[in-house]
């Protein structure tokens, strides 16, 4: 029953209002009797239950839906497996759609056919959706006009596919809390994530220095060079920092007033120890799943502030129409070459291989893109 609901919901169809019927009934035939305009068939990542991603995803065929008048259908490029992507399916995530569901929140899209109303978009038109929506991971999507945002042709389709929700985090984060001022200092831990990657350049754009804290693990070095490479002013990983004159690593540097932590824990302890007087710690994931527990002395001698950033409450909100313009700078940085980080293009064939990657199975790899 899960199947059929998740098949009618592909559809359009409600499946508290539909009757029951067998699967096989329904088919692209069933649909040519009353509509003019079907997408192709489509395949699709999808998951009936909260739980293990390897364990509850599976990919199946989703036969073809109607169009309507505003509808615009895009044949999936390229979409990412984000670690919300991974929290969502395991229901440890705020927001998840209704089950059964398909996986995938951002990607990059080629317009393969359009709508009787549709004036915006024509055929062969690169699209992201934006916001970022549910369902990305399948090969024909149908939706409103208005969830598309045409993009230039003229971009790598790994970057189009990625645009949507690490860089504008990294661009948000550097904007929405301190103001910045050529010459400042930030600190971040997991700074070999995408975000990561985009805060040291994007920093350095600004004029910004930036101090990197990274996981101690096989291959730092190589990673500490990597990142140095972007623009990196320091790069460390957490045992180097276990020192009792831990500011006297910054050298010449500015005490950082601005933090971000991604990982929780020991490594968020680590950021409050270098920010300054007065500065600000944004957290915005919890990678190690452990608290961040702040001394009393952080608050009363240090002044410190904690805040927190999720890109969907600030998408969600009234500022979702500013992601347009802030997507298309993004997209000029790389087109210019000033932004770029690491991705792994996977055919949706070996979506089990690049899911066990980005769950970590294997080691540390790059960010894994499924290419449909």
């Amino acid at each position: 029953m899960a199947s059929l609901r998740l098949t009618l919901r592909s559809l359009g169809v409600s499946h508290r209002s539909c009757p029951r019927f067998p699967l096989s009934r329904i088919t692209s035939n069933t649909f040519r009797g009353f509509a003019t305009n079907l997408s192709p068939p489509s395949k699709a990542v999808v998951y009936e239950q909260q739980g293990p991603p390897d364990q509850v995803t599976r990919v199946i065929d989703l036969p073809p839906v109607e169009l309507k008048a505003n509808d615009v259908c895009v044949k999936m490029l390229a979409a990412p497996i984000n670690p919300s992507d991974i929290n969502r399916i395991e229901g440890v995530y705020p927001a998840r759609p209704i089950l059964p569901a398909i996986g995938g929140h951002e990607g990059v899209g080629e317009v393969y056919s359009v709508g009787s109303g549709v004036c915006n978009l024509s055929v062969g038109d690169w699209v992201i959706p934006s916001p970022p929506s549910f369902g990305t991971w399948q090969t024909y999507i149908v939706k409103e006009e208005t969830v598309w945002h045409k993009i230039d042709k003229d971009v790598p389709m790994e970057y189009a596919a990625t645009i949507n929700v690490n860089p504008l985090t990294a661009l948000r984060m550097l904007e929405d809390f301190v103001k910045l001022s050529p010459g400042d200092t930030i600190i971040q831990n997991g700074a070999t994530s995408i975000v990561g990657q985009c805060v040291i350049q994007l920093a350095r754009i600004q004029g910004v220095h930036s101090v990197n804290i990274i996981r101690d693990r096989v291959g730092s070095e190589e990673a500490k060079g990597k990142l140095k490479n972007l623009g990196a002013d320091e790069v460390y990983t957490e045992s180097q920092l276990e020192v009792k004159n831990i500011k006297s690593l910054l050298g010449d540097l500015p005490e950082p007033i601005l933090g971000f932590n991604c990982v929780g824990g020991s490594a968020a302890s680590l950021v409050l120890k270098l920010l300054r007087q007065g500065g600000t710690m944004v957290t915005y994931g919890g990678m190690s799943r452990k608290p961040v527990t702040v001394p009393t002395s952080a608050f009363i001698f240090k002044d410190l502030a904690l805040r927190g950033f999720w890109l969907q409450k600030w998408t969600n909100s009234e500022k979702a129409k500013d992601c347009i313009p802030m997507i298309d700078h993004i997209l000029t940085l790389v087109k210019n070459g000033k932004l770029k980080y690491e991705m792994e293009l996977v055919p949706l064939e070996d979506f089990s291989t690049a899911l066990d990657k980005a769950l970590g199975k294997s080691g540390s790899h790059p960010k894994q893109v499924i290419r449909f």
